[in-house]
């Protein structure tokens, strides 16, 4: 379960990672986030976004369209 979900396909870097951050900065510590992204880049970048956040990630999963769903706890 989230607490919301970004639709973030087919917006190249930087852009999902800003829009997470964006979403993440109002939410309250536990909250979780789903970004939905077509990005390559984000495999990395959003991991690095956790790591560096303090935020935690908690899934990344392929989807039938080829993008990909991460799941990001707020830290």
């Amino acid at each position: 379960m989230t607490d919301s979900e970004i639709d973030a396909r087919h917006l190249l870097c930087p852009l999902p990672v800003l829009k997470l951050r964006k979403t993440l900065a109002v939410l309250p510590p536990g909250t979780t986030v789903a970004l939905v992204a077509t990005d390559p880049a984000a495999v990395l970048d959003v991991p690095h976004f956790c790591a560096e956040g303090g935020h935690e990630l908690l899934s990344s999963d392929p989807l039938p369209d080829g993008a990909r769903r991460y799941l990001v706890r707020r830290g």
